[in-house]
C-alpha cells in the first residue's frame, strides 16, 4: 500500500505520527498546500521515530482545490489509496483526483450541504454526501473503493452502529450519537481561554447548518441549529453535558446499512460555544462567500470565517495547554438479541494528558486521526474490501474494534467501552 494524505493540520499530522509504528504501507506521502508544514510533520515523525526508514515518509505539495494536481500527485508516487485529511471544501477536488487517477479513497468528512431554498429548517436541500454518492455507480464499476466518513465522527460511532445491529440487538429504536468532552484550555498565565480543539471553519459549518435527522417511512429531514437539547451522562469522569442537534454525515450514512427506526446526531457544545457562534452567525462572521475590505496596500477579498479560523489558535498547537478527556459514542436503544428492552452506549474516551505523552498530539486530533489509519490497516491487509462509495456501515466491525483496542504493538492500545443503562 502507498498512502498519499493530502493535509498536515492536526489530524494530518496526527495521523502521520501513529501510521510510523505500523508497518502495512510501502510509503505514506504527506502533502498540504504549505510546503514546510508537510516537511515539518515528517521531520517530527523522523525525530520521533528514529527507527522509522526515511524512505517510507515524504514530503510534497499539492493544491487540494485543484482536481488536475490531485491526480498528478497520486500518479506521481504511484499511490493506491488516497487519504483525504483536509476540511470538507476540498472534499471533491480530492474524490475526483483520486479516482481519475485510479486510486482507491478515504475521507473524514464528505461533500458539503446546501440548504433548502425555501424552507431549510423542514426540508434538506443537498445533503451532506450527496455529490460523493451521486458517482457510486462510476466507483464500483471501476473496482474502486471510496470509503468516506472514516474519522471519529463519523467513522467510529457508524463502526459502533454496524456492531449493534449485528451483535447486540434484534431491532433498534434509535442510532443516536452523542458526542461530549470536559477539555479546557488554559492562557500562561493559568486562565482558562476560548480554543476550539478542531477545526473552527468545520465546526462552523455543522453546528450552524440545518441539522438533519432521519425515522423511518419519513426519511431525512431538518430542524433549527441546535435543537432539542438534552443532558448525556458521559462516562470515565466526564459526566453530563448538554447536547443539542447538529448537523453531521453519521445521520446520512447509517440508514444505509443498518436497520433503525429513528437516526440522530448531537454534540455536547457548552453554553459558551453556543453563544459564540450564534453572534458569528447574527455578525455574518460565519460567511465563507468573499467581502472586500481595505488592506495596508489596497482593498482586498477575503472570506470572514476564514478570519476568524485565522485569529483563533491552531487546533494542532494547543495540546500542552490543554487537560481533560474527549469522548466519542453511539447511544443505542431498542430491543437486544434476548428480546428484552435495551439501552446501550458504546464509546471511546481518550485523555489528553495520554495522548500528548505518548503522540505528541491532542486529544480530539489523535482520536479522529486514528480510525482512518486504523481502516487503512483493515485495507491493506483485505480484511475489509469492497467497491464503490461506502460507509464504513459497510464493513464488519469486529476487526476494526479489535485492532483499535488491542495492546501495541499488536494493535493501537486505544479500548473502546459499552454501559447499558
Amino acid at each position: 500500500m502507498r498512502v498519499l494524505m493530502i493535509g498536515s493540520g492536526g489530524v494530518g499530522d496526527a495521523a502521520a505520527r501513529i501510521a510510523a509504528e505500523r508497518d502495512f504501507f510501502e510509503l505514506w506521502v504527506v502533502a498540504d498546500y504549505d510546503a514546510a508544514r508537510a516537511a515539518r510533520t515528517v521531520r517530527e515523525v523522523a525525530q520521533r521515530h528514529t527507527t522509522v526508514r526515511p524512505e517510507r515518509f515524504v514530503a510534497a505539495s499539492v493544491d487540494a482545490s485543484d482536481t488536475a494536481a490531485v491526480t498528478a500527485l497520486v500518479r506521481e508516487h504511484g499511490a493506491t489509496h488516497v487519504f483525504n485529511a483536509v476540511d470538507p471544501r476540498f472534499v471533491m477536488p480530492i474524490f475526483e483526483g483520486a479516482r481519475a487517477a485510479g486510486a482507491d479513497y478515504l475521507d473524514m468528512a464528505m461533500s458539503l450541504s446546501t440548504r433548502h431554498e425555501t424552507d431549510p429548517y423542514a426540508k434538506t436541500g443537498v445533503k451532506l454526501g450527496d455529490e460523493q454518492f451521486a458517482q457510486a455507480p462510476q466507483w464500483e464499476a471501476e473496482g474502486r473503493l471510496a470509503l468516506v466518513g472514516i474519522g471519529v465522527e463519523p467513522g467510529l460511532s457508524d463502526v459502533f452502529a454496524r456492531y449493534a445491529a449485528d451483535h447486540l440487538f434484534s431491532e433498534i429504536d434509535e442510532l443516536g450519537t452523542r458526542d461530549g468532552a470536559n477539555l479546557a484550555v488554559h492562557d500562561e498565565d493559568g486562565n482558562e481561554i476560548f480554543a476550539p480543539s478542531f477545526s473552527i471553519w468545520t465546526t462552523i459549518e455543522e453546528c450552524l447548518n440545518p441539522p438533519v435527522i432521519w425515522e423511518k417511512g419519513r426519511g431525512w429531514y431538518t430542524t433549527e441549529p441546535f435543537s432539542e437539547p438534552e443532558v448525556f451522562d458521559f462516562p470515565e469522569g466526564i459526566g453530563p453535558v448538554e447536547c443539542v442537534n447538529v448537523e453531521h454525515e453519521e445521520v446520512l450514512l447509517m440508514p444505509r446499512w443498518v436497520d433503525a427506526k429513528r437516526v440522530t446526531f448531537k454534540y455536547g457544545l457548552g453554553d459558551e460555544f453556543i453563544g459564540v457562534l450564534k453572534t458569528l452567525n447574527t455578525l455574518g462572521l460565519d460567511r465563507t462567500e468573499k467581502v472586500r475590505v481595505q488592506g495596508a496596500a489596497g482593498p482586498v477579498e477575503v472570506s470572514p470565517r476564514d478570519v476568524v479560523a485565522a485569529c483563533l489558535p491552531d487546533p494542532a498547537t494547543i495540546g500542552p495547554r490543554m487537560t481533560g478527556k474527549t469522548c466519542a459514542g453511539l447511544f443505542v436503544t431498542g430491543t437486544g438479541t434476548d428480546g428484552r428492552p435495551r439501552r446501550t452506549y458504546l464509546y471511546h474516551v481518550v485523555d489528553n494528558e495520554w495522548s500528548m505523552r505518548t503522540y505528541g498530539a491532542q486529544c480530539v486530533v489523535w482520536q479522529t486521526a486514528v480510525n482512518p489509519v486504523v481502516a487503512l490497516e483493515l485495507l491493506a491487509r483485505g480484511t475489509w474490501s469492497g467497491s464503490g462509495v461506502l460507509g464504513p456501515e459497510a464493513f464488519d466491525a469486529q476487526p476494526f474494534l479489535d485492532l483499535l483496542a488491542a495492546s501495541r504493538p499488536e494493535g493501537y492500545g486505544s479500548p473502546w467501552g459499552l454501559e447499558d443503562r
